[in-house]
């Protein structure tokens, strides 16, 4: 039998699977391209990646396909077996010759809001379906949803949370991808089926922006993740008639999001130009007046128990607090935001805290554009402010070298103070050439001067010589 550690080409699996082509790879495993041999179709099989612990690795496998067979819809992507081989578990899926909506980004760049509305109807219906079950998918992204003449189908809920169902996730280990994360699982807390509402919102929101709300950064996801939690969402600005859903889908409390099913109802009628559904209401006042009636509940409760329980001494709540930006972070923070001027104006706008932006974008848009390079170099934190040099070039050809004083809050960048500034003024145009025009004018022909008398006595004897007088022939 074939292990589940290594896959080729022509392995049978569970004697069954035939693997045809391996379609991708991630931190779970790979996905290949299969045939069954026993009822003659094509799937796709997931295999399993190699780790210590394999006994968890089994579970979470296990448990992903108990998650995932309980969900029968159109648009998620069925599960139809779990086997083992050599030990291993393996994922039998409905095969699609498809492409993911993050392929298809990468091709396009971004897509019509309408196109983008009936996308996200389709998987807001198979969310909603899967809250029905009981199921939290908790990693919507654009590479998650698959597109194909069938319409958008969701898959993958290898890191689903079930009710009733243990949690694999190491404590305090961050599952999902950052940009698309919600703020409650930012802070820890339990994803709920508002989170998927959440991550379904970014995900439309980056297929009709071309980036994310609060930005893709690779190399620095915590940056994405403060962002995140600071809530400062920048508006959509090409989304049109989906800003107001994608505005309530991103709100930052769970409890103002639509449902999963209201979202689906908004963005079906936005793809079919038809008018929002009167469901959507921005805030969503009582959900937020029942969530502060459960939580002065749970106060009062807490008080009941200090006041009653005096058997032993009170122990204060733990909080939870984030833990702030290392030094690193914050230099990392203040040169990734220079890295995107002037070229980036707009994205860098984005890193800039509310009270900056409070400034107006098209005066930091204006300033900018005036700006041809600038080179950021020397950053130190002290605290949390950051000390950066600045070497700008002006396009009208100044030369500024500037020293700033960056505060943030939480890797936004904050107030910019400039502690010193010196400007070398562009080089003064070089003259004109002078053109010499000199006037030149034509000498006039020599007077020919007159014979003297004795040379023309001279001529007059010669002539007679030759016969040439006059009436002698």
């Amino acid at each position: 039998m074939i292990s589940a550690r290594a896959g080729a080409v022509g392995d049978l699996v569970a004697g069954r699977y035939r693997l045809l082509q391996e379609l991708g790879s991630g931190a779970m495993g790979s996905v290949w391209r299969a045939f069954d041999e026993r009822l003659g179709r094509r799937v796709a099989v997931k295999r399993v990646l190699p780790v210590d612990e394999a006994g968890d690795l089994r579970d979470r496998v296990l448990r992903e396909g108990r998650i995932a067979a309980r969900l029968h819809h159109p648009h998620a992507v069925a599960v139809f077996d779990v086997v083992e081989d050599d030990g291993l578990p393996v994922l039998v899926m409905e095969y699609l010759s498809a492409d993911s909506l993050a392929e298809v980004l990468a091709e396009r760049g971004t897509l019509p809001p309408t196109e983008v509305a009936e996308i996200g109807a389709q998987v807001a219906d198979a969310l909603a379906a899967a809250h029905e079950a009981g199921i939290v998918h908790r990693d919507v992204k654009p590479g998650n949803i698959l597109l194909s003449d069938e319409g958008a189908k969701l898959t993958d809920f290898g890191i689903a949370h079930a009710s009733g169902d243990a949690t694999i996730t190491a404590t305090g280990m961050v599952a999902g991808t950052p940009a698309y994360l919600p703020p409650e699982t930012v802070h820890g807390r339990r994803p709920l089926p508002a989170s998927d509402v959440y991550s379904l919102g970014a995900t439309l929101y980056t297929a009709v922006e071309g980036t994310p709300p609060f930005g893709r950064d690779v190399e620095n996801p915590y940056a994405v993740l403060y962002r995140i939690a600071a809530g400062e969402l920048r508006p959509p600005r090409q989304a049109g008639p989906l800003t107001p859903v994608l505005t309530a889908m991103l709100a930052h409390d769970a409890v103002d999001r639509p449902t999963a099913e209201e979202a689906a109802a908004q963005l079906r009628a936005i793809a079919q130009g038809r008018e929002l559904p009167v469901t959507l209401s921005l805030p969503r006042p009582r959900r937020r007046l029942l969530a502060a009636i459960a939580g002065a509940l749970a106060v009062f409760a807490m008080i009941a128990y200090l006041v009653l329980d005096k058997s032993s001494p009170a122990t204060p709540p733990v909080v939870a607090a984030t833990a702030a930006p290392s030094a690193m972070d914050q230099e990392k923070a203040v040169a990734d935001y220079y890295a995107l001027l002037p070229g980036k104006a707009g994205e860098a706008w984005g890193r800039l805290t509310a009270q900056r932006r409070a400034q107006g974008e098209d005066a930091f848009l204006a300033y900018w554009s005036q700006v041809a390079t600038v080179t950021a170099s020397a950053p130190h934190a002290d605290g949390s402010a950051v000390t950066v040099v600045l070497d700008l070039k002006l396009k009208d050809g100044t030369i500024a070298h500037e020293v700033h004083r960056i505060a943030l809050d939480r890797l936004l960048i904050g107030t910019d103070t400039v502690l010193t500034s010196e400007r070398t003024a562009p080089a003064a145009p070089p003259p004109p050439p002078v053109t010499v025009t000199q006037e030149v004018r034509a000498a006039a022909p020599a007077p020919v001067p007159a014979p003297a008398p004795a040379e023309v006595a001279q001529e007059a004897d010669h002539g007679k010589k030759l016969g040439h007088d006059k009436g002698k022939h």
